[in-house]
Formats: structure tokens, sequence, C-alpha cells
């Protein structure tokens, strides 16, 4: 069954005419209507939860609050005042035949998003590309169907009363969906996936539509042989256990083999929070009689390591140098966030410089990474490739450019 997906051209057209503060009194009337529809979004993501185990991984991430909706309303409103990021001049210059050239910030136009059990993702990718001037196509999972249904009812409502069609932003909701979006070449400018790396590498291989990678995020922090433990085991602690079905969330703690006597005081606090270590020989013996908890404490396997866990759970390796590490990330890592814990500023440079990663940090959690923490207001996804944006997208990075020539009759030779 063909599905039209033209809608969100259109609608992407008269997006390019309408005035900034148009756009945002929008997303400032959406926030309102969130607080005030909040009681009908908890319902429908009742629903989904009902039908997901607790004990899923993806059972936090699926999960609506009031607190959570309280915090999406607020930073709704803290998209609506952040400067536009179209029109901007990134580049102008005159030439010798007087011909003025600027190269301009422009929309997308059409920007599909697929995701998995995340309905806060039809806010964000929402918000972010009406900011953008962009319309938006959501491919949700069915894990959060009622939710986002929910969420994209209560968008449309606001759109009408501001004169602007449905297809401003448009649900989909069918397996035959993902598809007709992943092969709408004319419809659709851009595919965004935010999900598990099942989820991206299917969107990569199948898609004839442009796509930036998000999401999957392989994390590893090594802890070298001059780092300061004290310090190395909040960041371990605040990078696993901050929130752990983030992409940001630690997956493989690498530790230096001189350091493995500190191994205990740095997974102590692992303890507290019930985290499952899957270690390598060296590591595991010297957490086994350490009074770590032997039901928390397993040996590692080959699949403990490049393993997105999302969920109390971590594996260890012990490496004898710092160039071991770096090789051991760059297998296994995913191009996402890694840290190095070190006194050492030499080898401190080195892995920042080795290291090939989106974020790369020296003495500080890969929790960072997030488009808010970066100062760049609000994120639609951390991409893990090279070609346009890497990193955390805000909004300059879902918008592209166009050049504008200006001349007065001149002609080429």
């Amino acid at each position: 069954m063909h599905i039209d997906l033209s809608g969100p051209r259109r609608a992407a057209r008269l997006l390019a005419d309408m005035p900034r503060e148009a756009l945002d009194s929008i997303l400032l009337d959406l926030a309102d209507a969130t607080d005030a529809a909040m009681g009908e979004l908890l319902s429908a993501n009742a629903a989904d939860l009902s039908r997901m185990d607790a004990s899923n991984p993806m059972y936090d991430r699926l999960r609506l609050t009031e607190s959570r909706l309280h915090d999406i309303a607020a930073d709704l409103r803290h998209v609506a005042a952040l400067p536009s990021p179209l029109g901007r001049v990134l580049k102008h210059s005159t030439l010798p035949n007087g011909l003025d050239l600027t190269r301009v910030s422009v929309p997308f136009g059409v920007i599909g998003i697929i995701f998995e059990a995340r309905p806060n993702v039809c806010f964000d990718c929402f918000s972010l590309c009406l900011k953008a001037g962009s319309t938006c196509i959501l491919k949700g999972g069915r894990d959060a169907e009622q939710s986002c249904r929910a969420i994209v009812a209560l968008i449309h409502g606001v759109l009408s009363r501001h004169g602007l069609p449905a297809d401003t932003v448009l649900l989909l909701t069918s397996h035959e969906a993902t598809a007709e979006l992943l092969h709408a070449h004319g419809d659709v400018d851009l595919i965004i996936p935010r999900g598990s790396s099942r989820l991206i590498n299917f969107v990569r291989e199948n898609a004839r539509v442009p796509v930036i990678e998000t999401g999957a995020g392989v994390v590893h922090t090594y802890v070298d042989r001059t780092a300061d433990l004290d310090k190395a085991a909040r960041i371990v602690l605040n990078a696993k256990t901050r929130r752990v079905s983030v992409c940001n969330a630690l997956d493989c703690l690498i530790v230096h083999r001189q350091q493995l006597g500190a191994l205990p005081q740095l997974c102590a606090p692992l303890a507290e929070k019930d985290v499952e270590i899957y270690a390598d020989d060296a590591a595991f013996s010297a957490l086994q009689n350490s009074g770590y908890p032997a039901t928390l404490l397993k040996p590692a396997t080959s699949e403990s390591y490049g393993t997105e866990f999302l969920s109390l759970r971590m594996a260890i390796k012990t490496v004898d140098s710092l160039n071991e590490a770096i090789d051991h990330i760059s297998r296994y890592g995913s191009g996402h966030s890694e840290s190095i814990v070190t006194e050492d500023a030499q080898a401190a440079e080195r892995f920042l410089r080795s290291v090939d990663a989106a974020c790369v940090y020296h003495n500080a959690p890969t929790s960072f990474t997030d488009g808010g923490q970066f100062g760049l207001g609000a994120e639609i996804g951390i991409s893990t490739q090279k070609l346009h944006a890497r990193g955390p997208m805000a909004l300059e990075e879902i918008t592209t450019y166009k050049w504008v020539i200006r001349g007065n009759g001149q002609t080429r030779a």
C-alpha cells in the first residue's frame, strides 16, 4: 500500500514564508497545551507501559511522568527563546566583476525521524524542526504508539489554531510506512534514526534518502596508571549510573594493569547502585575477594565488549598501556563518546588526539555529551558520523545553506 508523503513538502513551503516570531509563538502555545493536557498524555503513556516489562532497558525511555512533561514544556519554551538558525550569513564576498555572493542558512525542508520507545522524541524533533523551518515525518516504534498518537494530536490542535496544516508534522505508525519513508526520495530531504545500533544499521543499509546516524553509543572510560582515584570513582559512577538508558552512558571501563589494586575502590560506588560487572580475568580476580557482591560479578565473554548495555550492566577490560586502551576503543567503540582519567598531560593529549569519536573527554564523564550541556540549547540527536554534523546536533546542524548571488546585468565571457 502506497503512503502519500507529499503533504509535508507542501507544508514546508508555507513555513518558509512565515515570520520567525510566528514559529516561536506556536512553540509557546504548545508548551502551555502540554501542561494543560498532562492527564491525557500520561493516560496514553500508561497504556504503552502496560505492554512492556518494567525490567526492559527501554522501559525508562518509554516512561513519561509529570516531572518529565513539565521539563518538556520548559524545553519547548527554551527552544522558542533561542535565536533563529535561519537567514544567517555564513559567508559574504564581492567578485571582481561586481557579483555579490552570500552563503545563507536555510531549512532542509522535510526531515524524517525514525525512533524507538521514546515518545519525548515527538516533542523534541517537532520543536527543533519547526524552529529550523522544516516539517517532520515521525516514525515511532510500536512500543510508544499510543503516547506518540496523543502527542501528535496535541501538536495538530496547536497547528490548526495557527492556520498551519496537520502535515507540518506527520506521524507514521504502520510497518510498511518505514520502507515508504526510507525510499521517499524527492519527498524527504533527510532521515535521522534515533535508537539502537540495529535500527541505525537498518536505516543506513536501506535508505535512498540521505541519512545522519545518531544514537548508538558504545562508550568507554579509560583509567590510566596516573589517574586520581577519587576523581576516577566519581567519573565512572556518574557516567554509568546517572541515567543508564541513554546513549552517553558508560558501557566499558578500561583499567591500566597498574590500577588493578585500586579497582575495588573504583567499583565500590557501583556496587551500591547494583551494577552488574562483566570482568576479564585480571579484573575479575581483583574484584572477587574485595567485597564486590558475587551476584553482581561475572566473567566477561567476547560479547561483553562492543555492547551498548542501556542498563545497570558494564564490562571491564584490563590493558598494559595507553596504546592498548586506544586499540580497544578503536575496535569496539561506536564513535560516540570516550573518556580518559589521567594526571599525565601527555597521555591525555595523545588520547584526545588519537581516539576517533565525536566527543572525547579528559577527567570528565561522558554523561556531558548533550546539546543542552554543550550550550547548544537543545539537540535532535548525537551524530556519530563525520559528514555534515558530528556530536550533539542542534538547530544549526539541522539547517543547510544556499548561495545567493546578486548582480547588475553581468554576463560570463
